[in-house]
């Protein structure tokens, strides 16, 4: 049968998936403020354990489902929470990523001779036919650089066997956020996500943030290389309280954003092999790293009060003493349970849940894992399983592992384009806020008509992903085979009655996954 043939049901059942959809979102259970201690997850039905793993994971996969089920969903959580270094990664994917020139080559190299190739074509008058060739060059080198970053991300988010891990990598890499078409970041981001950011992701908070605030990405993002004593800008001591630390209720006053913009002075980016000339006594205080720059002779020397507290004015120790204070800060504990309750719950927390979580993050020191096996025993997060609606990266990954589960494509490119197409593209977020959270920035009508349409790609073909690049495809995997255990044993079960009885009418199996795919139950997570 041909996708043709099938058009006038699929946009009858889409009809029908808008309404489910709208009934679905708004039929969430309200987490309640008191309840007891939480059971141990093994006593779940399949599908709680499903739901379970629809949030610990970047989507459920028949090969996901039978790891878990295999070793029992508390033993697998903990593994999630406690990953090993081995990724699991098929070998045909490790190499992919090994392949890169981003792995390849250090980050502070390829910067530092992009700037070159920069400076040089900028010398150049601007109609010179060797300028423009040497523009093209520098473009094409640095936006290979961040395909390279995306690609690697999406790979690991499809395959990695430490999928918490690589959730977690995405949540602080939109938390602390960079956007990459500012300036040359896009030669950076992959190296900020690789040793920013994914080596911190189940570790201690302070040490996450201390690790952007020494990054060039950040810095170059949020302006700080600008900040000198006697010429403060603000940007990102104020971004650092507000966004990634305090919260925008957390107890400080413009005052303290000035003082922590005098904190910051000096903290800068160097693209070139020069430092510069200092006065001899501030020469011991110099620090490169890479491209990083600790510039003394930019630094405000004078004692600063932060959160009521002095600090006093001796270099690049206080950037310490100031991480320290705002990491210890109640309002942190507060600000960051509460994201991360509702990235995972898909709703705001309740007080309970909100102290429950502040109280986890204190007394570990910021240790993400603890806060996390706290919110995963809570009822709150039991009680939102299947109710939190997937944003476009959750959707369009979730669709790839289940169609495709641990067969190995060979092209993200049509991910890429779907993300950009739904609004949500990788890095491409300009405010430094991040991508929304809440259900409500990704259900309108144009968002679901796009994804009904990729939903129609993925269910009835290999919709570009076994293309290699220069167009050539080794073998044709066929369409996806949905009817599969994962949906016989668990997923089934979490289907209404109208999504059962749309796949029951179905025409083909291609028609069967479209439905699945599309389906208002399929929308959440």
């Amino acid at each position: 049968m041909t996708i043709q043939s099938t058009m006038p049901t699929l946009r009858a059942a889409t009809c029908a998936v808008l309404l489910g959809l709208a009934a679905g979102c708004a039929a969430g259970a309200a987490p309640q403020d008191a309840a007891p201690a939480a059971p141990r997850l093994g006593g779940l039905p399949a599908a709680a354990q499903l739901g379970v793993l629809n949030r610990v994971t970047w989507g459920a996969s028949t090969s996901t489902w039978r790891a878990a089920r295999q070793e029992g969903i508390d033993r697998y959580l903990e593994g999630q929470l406690h990953p090993g270094p081995d990724d699991g990664l098929p070998p045909s994917i490790a190499a992919q990523i090994a392949g890169f020139s981003i792995v390849q080559r250090p980050m502070d190299e390829l910067v530092m001779d992009l700037e070159r190739q920069r400076k040089a074509y900028s010398a150049l008058p601007p109609d010179d036919a060797g300028a423009k060739v040497a523009q093209q060059a520098y473009q094409d080198q640095i936006n290979r650089a961040a395909r390279e970053a995306a690609t690697r991300s999406l790979l690991r988010d499809v395959y990695s066997r430490n999928q918490l891990k690589e959730q977690m990598t995405w949540f602080w890499m939109n938390h602390f956020n960079v956007f990459q078409n500012k300036h040359n970041i896009r030669a950076m981001i992959g190296d900020y996500e690789e040793r920013a950011i994914r080596p911190n992701a189940l570790g201690k908070f302070r040490d996450l943030v201390r690790a952007t605030v020494f990054h060039p990405a950040m810095l170059r993002y949020l302006d700080n290389e600008q900040n000198a004593g006697g010429r403060i800008n603000e940007n990102y001591a104020r971004e650092l309280m507000e966004l990634h630390t305090l919260g925008v209720n957390g107890g400080y006053a413009q005052q303290d954003v000035q003082e922590l913009a005098r904190v910051l002075t000096g903290l800068g980016v160097n693209l070139g092999t020069k430092e510069p000339k200092l006065r001899r006594e501030l020469q011991g205080q110099y620090v490169r790293r890479g491209v990083f720059e600790f510039n003394p002779a930019r630094h405000d020397y004078g004692d600063k009060v932060l959160l009521g507290q002095p600090i006093r004015g001796e270099g690049l120790a206080e950037v310490d003493a100031a991480i320290d204070r705002l990491c210890a800060s109640p309002a942190t504990a507060h600000h960051i349970g509460r994201k991360l309750a509702l990235y995972f719950t898909g709703a705001d927390p309740s007080p309970r849940l909100e102290n429950a979580l502040a109280a986890a993050f204190q007394r570990s020191d910021g240790d993400i894992a603890q806060v996390l096996a706290t919110l995963f025993a809570a009822p709150e997060f039991r009680q939102s399983l299947g109710q939190a609606f997937r944003d476009p990266v959750h959707y369009v990954v979730g669709s790839v592992r289940m169609a495709y589960d641990e067969k190995p494509i060979l092209s993200v490119e049509p991910m890429m384009a779907w993300l950009t197409r739904l609004g949500e593209p990788l890095y491409g977020r300009l405010t430094p806020d991040g991508y929304p959270l809440d259900a409500s920035a990704w259900q309108s009508p144009g968002q679901m008509t796009t994804r009904f349409e990729i939903a129609r790609i993925i269910g009835t073909s290999g919709a570009g992903l076994f293309r290699a690049p220069g167009g050539q495809a080794p073998e044709s995997p066929g369409f996806p085979q949905l009817a599969n255990p994962l949906y016989d044993e668990a997923l089934r079960t979490t289907l209404g009655p109208a999504t059962r009885k749309a796949l029951d009418a179905a025409l083909s199996p291609q028609e069967w996954n479209i439905f699945l795919l599309a389906s208002p139950e399929w929308m959440n997570r």
